[in-house]
């Protein structure tokens, strides 16, 4: 691949923007790749990505030669390109396997649209964000899915319509990241440590759980919520998990 960096050990994907020239920005190869990428992932046996930046910032949204072409699309050009990008957001973001984010330097734009479909994001404490669109004219519109879903309509009215700056510790009250911290890679380390102790088996299924529940009323999702506890329980990997646990032993796949 020409615009990520993929290294797989002990079942961790480390997956790398790697256009630092332009501060990680995407463009049509960026997208393609990552739609690639992440679809192979998600039919593999991987137990964690982890999805970093090169240099010293992590995305800053969309390359300026690749928006240039776009001042000159038709209207069916632009819904095309934008259904390209939209591909790659849902793709991530339904990926089975967890998604860690290593966010260091800026995340700007389309930047913050892969920082909200990170199950766990981690910023470094001068990281800088920024919901920018409407500076341009433009809106935060395939990306607003993920952002809502992650800091409400109340933060979304104050960032998408303002277009303002804000820092990590802001970022971390609004529930765009989970953790700010000095030791980037050690705190990365450290969570895909913690979710390689649970179950292989569970850590996908809690993935789809998560989704449904939060897209269902309660009629809807306190059935499907019964069945998914039923089914993992009769499934090896829970029987296995609760026999160690009864046993006082550590579970096969933490060994």
């Amino acid at each position: 691949m020409n615009t990520l960096l993929v290294d797989e050990r002990d079942g961790v994907v480390t997956v790398t923007l790697n256009r630092p020239e332009v501060h990680n920005a995407f463009n049509d190869e960026l997208i393609a790749e990552a739609v690639e990428l992440f679809d192979g992932i998600a039919r593999g046996a991987a137990r964690a990505v982890v999805l970093r930046g090169s240099g010293a910032n992590f995305c800053a949204g969309a390359d300026l030669n690749w928006m240039s072409r776009m001042v000159a699309y038709t209207r069916e050009e632009n819904v095309r390109d934008a259904a390209k990008l939209s591909r790659m957001y849902a793709v991530m973001n339904e990926c089975p396997v967890p998604i860690v984010g290593r966010i260091q330097g800026a995340a700007i734009g389309g930047g913050v649209g892969l920082v909200a479909v990170c199950d766990i994001a981690i910023a470094a404490p001068d990281a800088k964000f920024g919901l920018s669109e409407v500076k341009l004219g433009i809106l935060p519109a395939v990306i607003s899915p993920y952002v809502i879903a992650k800091i409400g309509e109340t933060h979304a009215r104050a960032l998408f319509l303002t277009g303002e700056r804000f820092d990590a510790e802001r970022a971390l009250r609004i529930g765009l990241v989970h953790r700010v911290a000095d030791d980037l890679d050690a705190a990365v380390d450290e969570t895909v440590a913690q979710l390689k102790t649970s179950g292989p088996e569970a850590v996908r299924e809690c993935k789809k759980l998560i989704a449904h529940v939060a897209a269902s009323d309660l009629d809807e999702a306190i059935p499907y919520t019964i069945e998914a506890i039923a089914n993992r329980r009769v499934s090896e990997e829970g029987q296995e998990g609760m026999g160690a646990f009864l046993r006082k032993e550590k579970a096969p796949w933490v060994k």
